[in-house]
């Protein structure tokens, strides 16, 4: 038996081939060659082992740490570092223009559903598309300082200033300081300036570029300062638009001013030339006779919706026809100056469309902005000077989209474009006219109103063959808080299964196009919309930090001399209340469940 045992090779531990288990993976995994460990070699004694695993576990939480901190300070960098720099010909240099354009309300899909109608109404091919798509370089996120879901002001301020503010702002800061434009500071640095919109000039889009007030609801006192009672003086050489009745005193009709106060007279001895209508603009010769500083009010108040201006052509200019001549204007006025000029153009009224939930007057909208929008490439290409095409919106409306579930089974997969394509005006329109017939005609019986309704109304302007009794009755005896024109637009979205979540904003990032993305490197991508703001003082070279600090300088500075909302609270108005939000995010308040009187939460900071 001793003879057998002797044969036999030694046992050995399961530690051991364990070990050599482990080698042997090792060197398939990482193709390297292994070395045997001693055979003869004693394995570790328990204290050993244990300090063994000690050190592992110092040495893994050590790299760890350092991996944390690395991530970090890599992040850091990344975020104080812009990734994107001027392009492969890097920063604009010499004479040079500017055009922006903002597409009110405009979000993706407000593209999607307009190209397929556009297709659909013309017979287009489905790889037929809008100018605009051919010029997509980004998206920007809308954000406000108080809000997730932003106003037009706080956007178009974020636009203008490069700085985050509230819901309301007209290019003042959360701390309702004035911050400098850059609109404002293009012209103190020798550039000409313009504002081309189809909403009223004091609007809050228009007014973010050339005025500064707490509310934008102060829309007579940013007329006063477009007109040039402003602490920098006349700030803007060529307007074009609507809101006439801002600038006419209370005493003369079309007036909504709240005070007797004569703005035209104020622009005129500012400097403007003053049109009101077709005629004069025409004689304009598309810009070739204009003489700066000029001033364009050709409506009341908004200059209608495209798809009813068009049967008011000889009334209403369109927004293509005043962007080319403003471009030509202003091209012309500075063929023999340094410096060239900065020009933003607004298709104010998608906004509205989207507002109204009427998806037949927004795809007329957008391709009325798609028109300009060629239009200023066209001049970019023709034009001598250099210059970029900058457009994104303020944010997007209506929550829109391009399909619609009508009933609780599940949804066929279409929406139907021939619908929009019928309807001949907007809901708007219909609705006035609604309204205008339902005064005059105060002793009709019902059944001549409701023919009305369905022959005049429904048939022939909307395109609507097949109204319910039941949305009859909705237009003529409408539930508290439900207006006609909301009754009108429902029922065309509802037919060409268009849906919307809101008569208000929402939160969606919107798109960015430019004329070329070799000259917007730093647009190219996601970014906030104070980056399009500092895109647009950065290829002007302008200091708009130096703007802000001569307004905030300006505290007496007031516009009118007679006593007024700026007389009493500084030239940028009556600030907000202490009890309102300006910056950080709201919560939930429970609105859903019953309260009584007692637990209304009201007056608390919302």
């Amino acid at each position: 038996m001793a003879g057998d045992e002797s044969l036999r090779p030694p046992r050995q531990s399961s530690d051991r081939l364990s070990t050599q288990t482990a080698e042997e993976e090792d060197g398939l995994l990482t193709g390297e060659r292994t070395t045997r460990r001693d055979q003869g070699r004693r394995g570790l004694g328990f204290w050993g082992q244990v300090g063994t695993f000690a050190w592992a576990v110092t040495a893994t939480v050590v790299v760890i740490v350092l991996a944390v901190v690395y991530q970090h300070e890599s992040a850091k960098n990344r975020r104080e570092q812009p990734t994107v720099g001027w392009g492969p010909d890097g920063k604009p240099s010499g004479k040079r223009n500017l055009i922006f354009m903002v597409s009110d309300g405009m979000g993706p899909t407000s593209l999607s559903m307009t190209r397929s109608f556009r297709q659909f109404a013309e017979g287009l091919p489905i790889d037929d598309i809008l100018v605009l798509d051919k010029h997509h370089v980004g998206q920007s996120r809308t954000r406000s300082s108080n809000s997730l879901v932003t106003d037009s002001a706080a956007g178009a301020t974020a636009f203008s200033c490069g700085h985050k503010s509230y819901n309301g702002a007209i290019s003042v800061l959360p701390d309702h300081t004035p911050c400098g434009t850059v609109l404002e500071a293009a012209k103190l640095a020798g550039y000409h300036t313009g504002l081309v919109v189809t909403t009223r000039i004091t609007d809050a889009t228009p007014a973010c570029f050339a005025s500064h007030a707490n509310m934008r609801q102060y829309e007579d006192s940013i007329a006063e300062q477009e007109a040039g009672e402003h602490p920098l003086g006349r700030v803007v050489d060529l307007i074009f638009g609507g809101g006439r009745c801002h600038f006419l005193p209370n005493s003369t009709h079309g007036s909504c001013r709240a005070d007797d106060r004569n703005i035209i007279d104020v622009a005129a001895q500012n400097g403007f030339h003053y049109l009101e209508d077709r005629a004069s603009f025409d004689a304009l010769k598309a810009g070739a006779d204009a003489k700066l500083p000029l001033m364009g009010l050709f409506a009341e108040k908004d200059i209608p919706y495209e798809i009813d201006r068009r049967s008011q052509n000889d009334v209403y200019p369109s927004l293509e026809e005043m962007a080319r001549t403003a471009l030509t204007t202003l091209s012309e006025a500075t063929r023999d100056s340094e410096q060239g000029f900065f020009l933003m153009i607004e298709g104010s009224r998608i906004d509205h469309a989207g507002h109204g939930n009427d998806p037949a007057a927004q795809v007329h909208e957008v391709i009325a902005y798609d028109k300009a929008f060629a239009a200023v490439l066209e001049f970019l290409e023709k034009d001598e000077t250099p210059g970029v095409l900058v457009s994104t919106s303020d944010h997007e409306t209506g929550g829109l989209a391009a399909a619609r579930q009508l009933h609780t089974t599940y949804p066929e997969y279409l929406w139907h474009p021939r619908v929009l394509a019928n309807a001949k005006h907007s809901s708007e329109y219909a609705s006035a006219k609604l309204s205008e017939h339902l005064s005059r005609n105060t002793q009709h019986s019902e059944d001549k109103t409701k023919a009305f309704v369905r022959k005049t109304l429904l048939e022939e302007d909307l395109g609507i063959t097949d109204a319910t009794d039941d949305e009859i009755k909705a237009l003529l005896q409408p539930e508290d808080g439900v207006y006609p024109n909301y009754v009108f637009a429902d029922m065309i979205s509802r037919r060409a299964q268009i849906g919307w979540s809101t008569h208000g904003h929402s939160a969606a990032d919107v798109n960015i196009y430019a004329s070329s993305s070799k000259d917007v490197w730093p647009l190219v991508g996601n970014h906030e919309n104070t980056d399009v703001g500092k895109f647009l003082a950065d290829y002007l070279d302008l200091d708009v930090d130096a703007v802000t600090k001569r307004l905030q300088a300006a505290v007496s500075w007031t516009s009118s001399s007679e006593k007024s909302v700026s007389d009493q609270h500084g030239w940028l108005g009556d600030p907000l209340g202490s009890n309102v939000r300006v910056e950080g995010l709201d919560d939930y308040h429970g609105d859903f469940r019953k309260r009584s009187s007692e637990d209304c939460a009201c007056g608390g900071v919302h």
